[in-house]
């Protein structure tokens, strides 16, 4: 016979009540009549056991992604297109997840950057009112579900910190249903609200601040595309404190005259990660007997992502930008290498290999470039279109000798050829956003109380006008505002104060 403690767990009741006892079941259809189960229908649907013991964040996301039918916009498994827990690594490496778990801040950025809208209280931001309302109003609906974060302990189960999605309301005994993502270990069992509330308002050690519960639902608008934040580095927390803290004593602290200056001054000694830390989403699929036919999503959303970049290459401060690269690797040199500029071979096996980490679910820099890829190829599809597309091809071998081909597609940059990019008859063949596209974005999404330190009032001015976002095209703003979003996820865990 298997050992107790190898093949599930007794339920400690009370205070949980197992949803398929005799009691959970007459809860059940209580809630059921009273309207506060409509929730339940979609996420049981969608119901999944994490498939490792520490990735319960990831299992939770997975099933609440599903349940609001956000497509991933990449495949799974043959031509599906489906969230699974070893798919959502854009946050935190998986391998450092499986072996560390994950936090509330990085929970809350992963469903962001897998297309959710995410609302984020922590227990010290909120009040068990307000959380209770959530609950109600969720439980009431199919257009929202409640994650928690909470601590085992509160109900006298065995483990620490650990996430699972709401299922379900009971108005009259105020319990909550948790379908419990660790189905190995325990069932999905209703426990009060209060109780929940205070397994909740707990302090979790890995970070030093409070769990709490999230809010996930559809956007009202197409999810970021083309950016996110990149956080899978050892080295992103310095980055991070360096463009929210550093930042703005640099700036207050030095007698600054133009726009190139304030530049200099933010990026002439920055953390050596800090070219990397906006990073591009890529669209990716397997080769399929040697199609290159796009399908209507895939040029719909590479023509979004065309259009976000002709925005950010309208905007003036990409052309301040553009000019200080310019002045700094004409004048000093200084990291030369790091332009679009004779790159594209090696840009191409990059590309491939991240193409070929996703859809391999290793992550998405999980493997060496030098390993992964072969037989790389780049061409250039709808060349006379008004969108033309970059196909880079290569050959993965994974599994042995199993060799899986992988096409990663990506917008062709449409801007005058100058020293960032390669040019050929006279048209940029950059074929992904480039460091100035980046270094642009990154800018506006810092808070504009950046800036506020520069001590020339009409320069400071002249600055908070090139970065106010309110006039930006809609496209653009949206972008840069989920950007902003999720480095406030991820500052709180970091410590550094909500205020993006």
């Amino acid at each position: 016979m298997a050992s107790p403690s190898l093949y599930r767990r007794t339920l400690p009741s009370p205070p949980a009540i197992e949803f398929s006892s005799h009691e959970g079941k007459k809860i059940f259809g209580e809630a059921l009549s009273q309207g506060t189960m409509e929730g339940f229908f979609k996420l049981i649907s969608y119901y999944q056991t994490q498939s490792e013991p520490a990735y319960c964040g990831l299992a939770t996301v997975s099933v609440v992604l599903n349940a609001l039918s956000i497509d991933p916009g990449r495949k799974w498994k043959g031509p599906w297109r489906w969230f699974d827990d070893s798919m959502l690594d854009c946050c935190e490496p998986l391998d450092v997840i499986k072996e560390k778990g994950i936090t509330f801040g990085k929970v809350a950025c992963l469903a962001q950057c897998n297309g959710a809208k995410v609302g984020a209280f922590r227990s010290n931001e909120s009040t068990i009112d307000n959380f209770r309302k959530h609950v109600i109003s969720c439980s009431s609906s199919e257009d929202c579900h409640v994650i928690v974060s909470y601590h085992r302990g509160t109900f006298s189960q065995t483990g620490t910190g650990h996430f699972s999605p709401i299922g379900g309301y009971h108005a009259e005994r105020d319990m909550v249903l948790i379908l419990d993502v660790a189905r190995f270990k325990y069932p999905p069992h209703w426990v009060p609200l209060t109780l929940l509330w205070n397994a909740m308002n707990t302090v979790d050690e890995a970070t030093g601040h409070h769990r709490g519960y999230m809010i996930i639902s559809r956007p009202d608008r197409t999810p970021s595309i083309l950016y996110t934040v990149s956080c899978r580095h050892e080295g992103w927390s310095s980055v991070a404190r360096f463009l929210t803290e550093d930042v703005p004593l640099l700036l207050k602290f030095e007698d600054l005259k133009d726009i190139q200056e304030v530049l200099s001054s933010v990026f002439k000694s920055p953390p050596d990660e800090l070219r990397g830390f906006i990073t591009w989403v890529a669209e990716v699929r397997r080769q399929e007997d040697g199609n290159l036919t796009l399908s209507e999503e895939e040029i719909g959303r590479l023509a979004i992502k065309a259009d976000i970049l002709e925005q950010i290459r309208k905007t003036a401060l990409f052309r301040h930008v553009t000019k200080w690269l310019d002045s700094e690797y004409s004048c000093c040199n200084a990291t030369a290498n790091d332009g679009d500029k004779d790159m594209l071979p090696e840009l191409a096996v990059t590309v491939c290999c991240q193409g070929a980490d996703l859809l391999t679910g290793r992550g998405r820099l999980g493997m060496s470039a030098a390993k992964c890829c072969s037989r790389i190829e780049i061409k250039h599809l709808n060349g006379d279109s008004e969108n033309p597309v970059t196909l880079v091809s290569g050959m993965v071998t994974h599994g042995g000798n199993s060799e899986q081909g992988v096409d990663v597609l990506v917008p062709l940059c449409r801007r005058d050829p100058s020293s960032l990019c390669l040019s050929s008859e006279g048209r940029c063949m950059g074929m992904h956003p480039s460091t100035a596209d980046a270094l642009t974005v990154l800018l506006l999404a810092l808070p504009l109380h950046t800036w506020s330190g520069i001590k020339e009032e009409k320069l400071r001015a002249e600055v908070t006008s090139l970065l106010e976002t309110e006039n930006l095209p809609p496209l653009l703003r949206d972008e840069v505002w989920f950007l902003r979003e999720q480095l406030n996820f991820l500052m709180t865990d970091i410590g550094v104060p909500s205020s993006l």
